[in-house]
This record gives C-alpha cells, sequence and structure tokens, in this order.
C-alpha cells in the first residue's frame, strides 16, 4: 500500500475519532420521563365531556367531592389528604387498589381532575401504567373548572365554609 494512501486513511481514521463521541453526545436524552398522558385545559375537557363514553375520574378525597364536584364524577381518591379530610381511608380504598373499577376497555377515554392538577397528574400516570390508551388531565383541576364558570355540584353550606372567595 502506498505511503500516501495510508497518510490519507490515518487522517480519516483520527477524524472519525475525534467526530464519533460528539455524533453520540447529540442523540437524545432518554433520561427524562414524559408523561403518557395529556394534559389539557378546563375547555377541552368540558369539549371531551359533551362526548358519551367518558369516564370523569375525581381523585380526591371524600370530603373534597362532597363540598363540590363535576356532575357525573366517580369518586376513587388517589391518597389521604389530611388537610381537606381528616378521614383516613385505608390502601384498598385508594386508587392505585381500585384500578379494576376503571372501564374495562383500555381504550375508553377518561378524564382525571383532583383540586389543583398535582393528584390528577399522579393519578394519570398510574392509569397510564395499568394500560389505559386515551388518559386526560385537567391542568389546573377543578379550581380552572370553576373559574371557567362550568357547572360542579355543590353542597352549598359546605361550600360557603370552605370556599368563600369562588362566591
Amino acid at each position: 500500500m502506498n505511503k500516501q494512501y495510508i497518510s490519507y486513511f490515518i487522517a480519516i481514521l483520527i477524524a472519525l475519532l475525534i467526530i464519533a463521541p460528539s455524533i453520540a453526545g447529540a442523540a437524545p436524552k432518554t433520561d427524562c420521563i414524559v408523561p403518557d398522558y395529556k394534559n389539557i385545559t378546563a375547555c377541552q375537557a368540558k369539549n371531551i365531556l359533551e362526548n358519551k363514553n367518558v369516564f370523569l375520574l375525581d381523585v380526591r378525597t371524600p370530603a373534597e367531592y362532597n363540598y363540590s364536584h363535576i356532575e357525573g364524577a366517580i369518586l376513587i381518591p388517589l391518597k389521604n389528604v389530611p388537610a381537606h379530610d381528616p378521614v383516613n381511608l385505608s390502601d384498598d380504598q385508594l386508587l392505585p387498589n381500585r384500578i379494576n373499577e376503571l372501564p374495562k376497555n383500555k381504550n375508553t377515554k377518561i378524564v382525571v381532575y383532583c383540586y389543583t392538577g398535582k393528584r390528577g397528574s399522579i393519578a394519570s400516570q398510574i392509569i397510564v401504567d395499568a394500560g389505559y390508551k386515551r388518559v386526560y388531565n385537567i391542568q389546573d383541576g377543578l379550581t380552572a373548572w370553576v373559574n371557567a364558570e362550568y357547572p360542579v355540584v355543590i353542597d352549598s353550606e359546605k361550600w360557603l365554609t370552605n370556599y368563600p372567595h369562588y362566591l
């Protein structure tokens, strides 16, 4: 082999050794977790709920649900929240152990909400992890729903006592 070709070969080899690590570093990072559910606005949730075959899930505490909830919502609390409800539910009464109460069809649209959207996000991921494909979390939860002036079922006496700033 000609010395000139060997020089070119070595130059190309060195260039590849220099460039290859930077190309590998350009690959997308996989350590960032992207939720498999979709965060939606109260307006988008209202539009979805106008269609039939939608499962509406309230993941707040029983006391919060009794104060107010979106009509047609099924209550399956995500966790105990002593600041909102002094009753301490057992683990078998919470969402992680009640997934079997969700629709059997994993393609059913499920709209999830809580008070501010945080518990709804956690619950939505649990539901997606259980194999459901069409899960939607209302961003900012019931707060956004009420601020958009959409209707809620309320216990007026409890509402006045606990949420007077919304009247």
